[in-house]
């Protein structure tokens, strides 16, 4: 049976389906909105539920390109691995639905997202998130949603709901926020240096949206839901949990007062050893549960001292930001470098300036175009210390490669003033907490270190959370187990100005706006701190590009003359890169960018390709050389790339036998030009400028 929910969101109406199509999955939905359908699916595995310490969940999102009526540009031509794109979006509906299983449920489950049909006109990512989560609430998996994902706009003054990619082209704000009806779960996104006000105020407006779709997918599970799995709670022993108390409870105390990563690491680990083996032949098989108390003690310690003594893991207080150092310039033949580290956080960015050639082709449902900025980042296993197998970026390391491109986009010059091709490469050398706002300011100082013009210098900041009942901590630059232990993950880049991009992820039951507005307040102090540090190193871009990155030159051609300038086959175009060592690209439109490390090479290309251009003058006397010689003349080019022939009844006044008698390859001579013919072909005549010395005839 069909069951069917309607409600207005932004635009459109939001349509959920189930129990029509893909009716053996534990639950599906069949999403439409406008002309775009998304169709998720949520599977699990009960049957072989794995003794594991963590929720064995994965979520992938695809967009098939016959959702806009486009076949794939491969060799294959069908869809090949996730794009970038697609793993990101998958990240999006991966975070919020996440922490909304119950402790102690640890059978797989795959949630799938496929676009099934897209307007072209907005980005289906938000629509995904809804998807996934109605199929897990009309599924039997013990899913404690339903949430729901909107995205924010803001043109005019306006909050937009939903917005166009034309509209999100004229916004402030790009901002996607997920929560449930009484949780702001997810926040992600990037801004034009927007005030706390404006961003919390769109949260704000984002959360009635989502609090609308929730109660759709409510009433979509109350009339087509499935009874949900009985999750037995986590086993407790009283008796083991007393006397790990006793013999090791000042222990944990103690650990947790070493203020150094991988010595506090170090002892928790070695306490807990020595507990697993001092109880093995009482406790027999409870390896696992003695860790699991050993984890659980540890964040209550962690948690207890931040509230009340105000005293965090390495000895800081909650607004305190660990000691900062940074340098640029460290890689002398890399175009830009930076080196910036805060506590055992630490970042080297490396920038390298491209031309048009460089461009990242992207090919996705919003149409093909080109990419002129990259940002790649690195998370390497030794920055933590690990041994790691190495199978390409993570998904891990794309959504933070994308936060930090998302921190810097705002404040790049326009194509029309740099118009150079920018990748900042990112790796993490090593990681204490929030390498992806090391990599925002560790890329700043290094994109300013190549010269180019920033309008404003960027920095970032993680802020945690610590609530329990009326109690709370607000922690700035947050260690990795304090990411991993506390309430709150609030990432925020910005400029002295305003906010640039933000992440947020959220462990507890609501956050109210005042208390996310103190949080903001909070990270706006961080943020100027970290900036006068790294002004200190770098107080603006240089005034130079790096002489090792390509010079650019722009010229501007008739559309008809390209193929002069490219020649039969690419002939000429192909000569002008051979004599010159420039590059050069050529546009439709008739715009030619050529580049050259070396600028005297660059402007060399330029005046070939502009004496190509000048009309030749009949009459006039050029001053040409000698290009090649054939039997019945010589070509000589008399303007850059331009040839035109010089018969050997032009060469002298009376007659001669053969060319190189008195013509050499390479030798300069001036001729006039005689005639210029219906196909552009040049006649030229070294005769007319000699003086007759023939004798007169009697």
């Amino acid at each position: 049976m069909t069951h069917k929910k309607t409600v207005e969101l932004g635009r459109f109406p939001l349509t959920l389906e189930t129990g029509r199509v893909a009716k053996q999955a534990n639950g599906a939905c069949w999403l439409t909105y406008g002309d775009t359908v998304v169709l998720a699916t949520a599977v699990t595995n009960l049957e072989t539920q794995q003794e594991l310490d963590f929720l064995p969940l994965s979520v992938d999102y695809r967009e098939k390109l016959s959702a806009v009526g486009r076949i794939p540009g491969s060799f294959f031509r069908r869809e090949g691995r996730p794009s970038e794109k697609e793993v990101l979006s998958a990240r999006l509906i991966d975070r919020p639905i996440r922490p909304l299983f119950p402790d102690g449920f640890h059978s797989e489950i795959q949630v799938m997202v496929t676009v099934l049909s897209s307007d072209g006109q907005a980005d289906p990512d938000v629509l995904g998130a809804i998807a996934a989560s109605a199929a897990l609430s009309v599924s039997e998996i013990p899913f404690l949603g339903p949430i729901a994902s909107v995205r924010m706009g803001f043109v005019n003054g306006q909050y937009i709901i939903n917005p166009t990619y034309s509209e999100l082209r004229e916004s402030l704000l790009d901002l996607v926020v997920a929560g449930s009806d009484t949780s702001i779960i997810m926040v992600e996104g990037e801004a034009r240096e927007v005030s706390d006000d404006v961003m919390v105020e769109a949260i704000g407006k984002a959360h009635e949206e989502v609090r609308r779709v929730v109660a759709l997918q409510r009433e979509l599970a109350i009339e087509a839901g499935k009874p949900k799995i009985d999750v037995a709670p986590e086993p407790c022993n009283a008796e083991l949990d007393k006397k790990l108390s006793s013999l090791y409870g000042s222990l944990i105390v103690e650990t947790a007062r070493t203020t150094e990563k991988q010595g506090r690491r170090g002892k928790l680990r070695d306490v807990e050893d020595l507990a697993v083996a001092t109880l093995a032949e009482e406790y027999a098989d409870s390896a696992k549960y003695i860790s699991d108390w050993f984890h659980a003690r540890f964040r209550d310690e962690m948690r207890r001292k931040s509230l009340r003594e105000q005293v965090r893991l390495d000895g800081r207080r909650p607004s305190d930001i660990r000691e900062i150092d940074a340098a640029v310039g460290l890689l002398p033949r890399v175009h830009g470098s930076a080196l910036f580290t805060r506590g055992q956080t630490q970042a080297l960015g490396m920038v390298t300036l491209g031309t048009k050639f460089d461009e990242q082709k992207v090919d996705g449902l919003d149409g093909v175009y080109t990419r002129p900025y990259m940002l790649h980042y690195n998370f390497p296993p030794f920055s933590v210390g690990e041994i790691r197998k190495f199978l390409g970026q993570s998904r891990r390391e794309i959504g933070h490669g994308n936060l930090a491109w998302r921190a810097l986009h705002a404040v790049l010059p326009p194509w029309e003033e740099f118009p150079y091709t920018i990748r900042i490469i990112s790796d993490i050398l090593e990681s204490n907490g929030s390498s992806s706002m090391a990599t925002v300011c560790a890329g700043a100082l290094a994109l300013m270190d190549a010269g180019v013009p920033l309008r404003e210098s960027v920095a970032g900041i993680a802020m945690g959370l610590i609530k329990e009942g009326d109690g709370i901590a607000i922690l700035s630059d947050i260690l990795g187990d304090e990411d991993h232990l506390g309430d709150m993950d609030f990432k925020v880049a910005g400029t002295r100005h305003g906010i640039t991009a933000c992440q947020m992820d959220i462990k507890i039951e609501g956050i109210s706006l005042d208390l996310m507005r103190q949080v903001l307040a909070q990270a706006r102090k961080g943020i100027d701190l970290i900036l006068d540090k790294m002004a200190q190193t770098l107080p603006a871009p240089r005034p130079e590009i790096s002489p090792y990155a390509p010079r650019i030159i722009f010229l501007k051609i008739e559309p008809d003359r390209i193929g002069l300038i490219i020649g039969p086959g690419g002939k000429t175009i192909r000569d002008i890169i051979e004599r010159t060592g420039a590059t050069i690209d050529i546009e439709d439109d008739g715009t030619v960018c050529i580049a050259s490390a070396d600028m005297a090479k660059a402007k060399a290309a330029a005046e070939i390709i502009q004496g190509m251009l000048e009309v030749p003058e009949v009459g006039k006397v050029y001053r040409g050389t000698v290009k090649r010689i054939m039997e019945f003349g010589a070509f000589v080019e008399i303007l850059p790339g331009r040839e035109g022939l010089l018969h050997i009844s032009q060469i002298e006044h009376q007659r001669i036998r053969k060319v190189e008698d008195h013509l050499q390859i390479g030798d300069e001579v001036e001729v006039k030009l005689l005639k210029v013919d219906t196909q552009g072909k040049l006649d030229l005549s070294r005769k007319a400028l000699l003086p007759n010395q023939q004798p007169v005839s009697k």
